[in-house]
């Protein structure tokens, strides 16, 4: 972890304070469980862990706060939300470095349906984490849930086979996605504290399908 003079960390705590209102006003109207409160869970599991592991806090919270507002799902584009973050980042930080090593991490951290590379600094490995953790456990169920009734989806259909449908492919089903992705994401976290945290809500995920199905088939025994 890089050590800063007094005079870098507050101007690294205003840039910071600038990205909050930024992020709050281009998600504000989210209703897919993407919204501010998404960031500021990443954001605050992204500090805890960036301290467990060594990485440079600052890098970690700005990509934590930024990473949805690039988002593919809440832009006309990847690129388009990409090019947003970028120029915010011009106008309010003036370390080039900074700039790439966020915006890398914001590129590469989605789950794409496991197609992005991973990721190859510290820093980048702490938000996809911290990010794939609050797709876990009773938060990650919510927000599934949210995300689907967003999109006009089915909670369940029992009758259809959603796996040879695309990843991003509308209509799946909010139970469809804890296979697609959910309980995988377990084995896809990058850092030791990560996997701890990982274990625990993937326990919860593997609890709530069993009372689903219990009370689906109404068989409440």
């Amino acid at each position: 972890m890089e050590n800063r003079t007094e005079q870098q960390e507050a101007i690294l705590a205003d840039i910071i304070q600038k990205a909050e209102p930024f992020v709050q006003q281009q998600l504000e109207h989210d209703h897919s469980g993407h919204d501010w409160w998404h960031i500021d869970r990443v954001r605050k599991l992204s500090l805890v862990i960036a301290a467990k592991e060594g990485a440079d806090s600052f890098v970690c919270e700005l990509a934590a706060l930024l990473h949805d507002v690039a988002d593919e799902k809440l832009n006309d584009s990847k690129q388009a939300g990409l090019d947003k973050v970028e120029h915010w980042l011009r106008l309010h930080v003036s370390d080039s470095g900074v700039i790439t090593h966020v915006m890398t991490i914001i590129a590469t951290m989605s789950y794409n349906g496991g197609q992005n590379p991973p990721m190859n600094t510290l820093e980048g490995q702490v938000v996809q984490d911290a990010d794939r953790l609050d797709a876990l456990g009773a938060i990650g169920i919510a927000r599934t849930f949210m995300y689907a009734g967003s999109k006009g989806s089915m909670m369940h259909h029992p009758e259809k086979d959603f796996s040879q449908h695309a990843y991003r492919a509308t209509g799946k089903s909010a139970i469809y996605h804890f296979y697609e992705k959910l309980l995988k994401l377990k084995d896809l976290m990058n850092t030791a504290y990560a996997k701890e945290l990982a274990a625990v809500r993937h326990q919860w995920m593997e609890m709530y399908l069993e009372q689903f199905y219990r009370e689906w088939n109404v068989d409440d025994k």
